[in-house]
């Protein structure tokens, strides 16, 4: 009897959890990164990172760093990361405006840019 009451309990918090996971998941937004929109960042920072509201699929999601719209790295992101953050590390780049850019797998997928510039240490 207890059995049935936890299962029938355990089933409605499912649909409900069910019912509020698939409209939270359709939303995914930046929380944080580095470097932040618009930020000027020295020639030495190396590590990038994006934070979202939810969990993402490392696996799946990609890192870049564009300049005037062309990939000039293709960044790795780190598994072992929080999983609501891509992290990744770059080699040193040189002067000038970028952007990281984000895509996350799944389902839905979703990008962004967040624009910055490297300046002169």
């Amino acid at each position: 009897m207890i059995t049935r009451r936890l299962s029938l309990l355990a089933g409605a918090t499912a649909g409900v959890l069910g019912t509020t996971g698939t409209a939270t998941a359709q939303e995914i937004r930046v929380l944080d990164s580095a470097p932040k929109a618009d930020a000027v960042v020295g020639q030495r920072s190396s590590a990038f990172y994006v934070r979202f509201n939810r969990p993402v699929d490392h696996q799946d999601s990609r890192l870049t760093i564009k300049q005037g719209g062309r990939i000039i790295e293709v960044l790795q992101p780190r598994l072992e990361s929080t999983p609501d953050v891509l992290f990744a590390r770059a080699p040193t780049l040189q002067p000038g405006r970028y952007s990281l850019h984000w895509i996350v797998g799944g389902d839905p997928k979703a990008d962004g840019e967040i624009p910055f510039t490297v300046g002169n240490d």
